[in-house]
């Protein structure tokens, strides 16, 4: 089972699709482990987002995403960060895939609603800097073995 890192970002939140984006993400058959609201400080943006440090938008999206509240996920599953990419679509809104959540209901491409983390080691170093290894929950679903074999 692989585990990734989503966040629905400040637009998701202060729009009100919290639980949309949630339900796609479970009737794609991925298990929720993890999940709290929270603010991002402006370091924890720093750290999360450093690989981008240097890049014109780096600012902007440092002052995006400490500007409201976000939801933070931990989702489990076969192939779990792949499958939670394709769910949300490209970055920018307008090319993203219809279908996806970025595409039916992102707009712009720097309110593009949800992160989720982009490899296996890029997943690790993000869920370990959300949360604590005793936040994550490790449950059986009954409905598992009509998910996956």
């Amino acid at each position: 089972m692989e585990r990734t890192l989503v966040i629905i970002k400040p637009d998701g939140v202060q729009r009100g699709l919290i639980g949309d984006i949630l339900s796609r993400l479970e009737r794609r058959g991925l298990k929720l482990v993890g999940m709290k609201l929270m603010a991002i400080s402006d370091e924890l943006a720093h750290r999360h987002y450093g690989v981008h440090e240097g890049k014109p938008f780096f600012d902007s999206l440092i002052r995006y995403i400490t500007s409201a509240p976000v939801v933070v996920m931990v989702w489990e599953g076969p192939e779990a960060i792949a499958l939670v990419r394709r769910t949300m679509g490209t970055t920018n809104p307008q090319e993203a895939a219809p279908g996806t959540i970025r595409a039916d209901l992102g707009v712009d491409i720097e309110r593009n609603l949800i992160h989720g983390s982009d490899g296996v080691e890029t997943a690790q170093k993000e869920i370990s800097l959300f949360f604590a290894p005793e936040e994550l929950v490790d449950w059986e679903r009954s409905t598992d073995r009509w998910i996956t074999r």
